[in-house]
């Protein structure tokens, strides 16, 4: 298990935490996503056995919001 904390810029708003919450979340091998709206951080626990960082990374550019 691996744990790693984004920064997510163009988050605004409840809909943005939901947004990135459940299609990260939807991911296979995501176990946990917590979002801080007002520090613009994304905290992930995922397997990387079954997905990568990048994959995790592409699913919330795919929500357009960006990862720095």
């Amino acid at each position: 298990m691996q744990n790693v904390t984004l920064n997510v810029q163009g988050m605004s708003c409840g809909h943005c935490v939901s947004s990135v919450e459940k299609s990260v979340g939807a991911l296979n091998g995501v176990e946990q996503v917590n979002v801080n709206l007002a520090d613009g951080l994304v905290d992930v626990a995922f397997n990387e056995a079954q997905v990568s960082l990048e994959q995790i990374k592409e699913t919330i550019d795919d929500q357009g919001y960006e990862v720095e």
